[in-house]
């Protein structure tokens, strides 16, 4: 399912349903939770790729080891993650 599917579920236009994912304080709250509503009951996730490829910004790392399984480097990789949650 594309957002241009749950714009036409909810009546509403492409435009509407990228804002209720990334400025949902710009939207009235009556549209925000019809299209909510249809998102839900259509078990829509929106494709993170897509969103990084419009905004060009993937907000992702590669990390290459030798064997993922050793704590150490679960333990570093881990960390690396909180690390870069933490600065946005």
């Amino acid at each position: 399912m594309k957002m241009r599917d749950i714009a036409d579920l909810a009546g509403v236009s492409i435009a509407t349903v990228s804002r209720v994912l990334n400025e949902p304080e710009k939207v009235r709250t009556e549209t925000r939770l019809k299209v909510e509503k249809v998102m839900e009951q259509n078990n829509f996730v929106a494709n993170a790729v897509a969103r990084g490829l419009v905004l060009n910004s993937m907000q992702t790392i590669g990390v290459l080891t030798v064997d993922i399984r050793d704590d150490y480097f679960a333990e570093v990789i881990y960390t690396l993650e909180r690390q870069f949650t933490d600065l946005g």
